[in-house]
């Protein structure tokens, strides 16, 4: 279901214009960590001891992926009711995610 809602997800995000997309887990996670490997993100760094959670301090992972490669010249965002209203390709983006789903 992660691998899924990530592929509809990413799809998404790149239409709208970003080019990076970030992940926080928090540690020790390591199902979630083999997820966002698997699906391309990479670690850039750890917060330690930020986040509580079942009564116990743990440190916060970030992992990075890119999503399409940077312009020179950046343009601010497309928000997601302009996309939705503007563009078909949104509709496939959403579904995406639904053929990894189909086994």
């Amino acid at each position: 279901m992660g691998r899924a809602l990530y592929h509809a997800l990413f799809q998404l995000l790149s239409l709208q214009g970003f080019y990076q997309c970030f992940a926080g887990i928090t540690l020790p996670n390591p199902a979630s960590v083999g997820l966002h490997e698997a699906l391309g993100f990479q670690p850039v760094g750890v917060y330690q001891a930020v986040g509580y959670k079942l009564g116990v301090w743990h440190d916060v992972g970030w992992w990075q992926r890119t999503l399409q490669p940077r312009p020179s010249l950046p343009t601010p965002p497309t928000a997601f009711e302009v996309l939705r209203q503007t563009s078909t390709a949104w509709e496939a983006a959403l579904h995406a995610g639904m053929q990894l789903l189909r086994v």
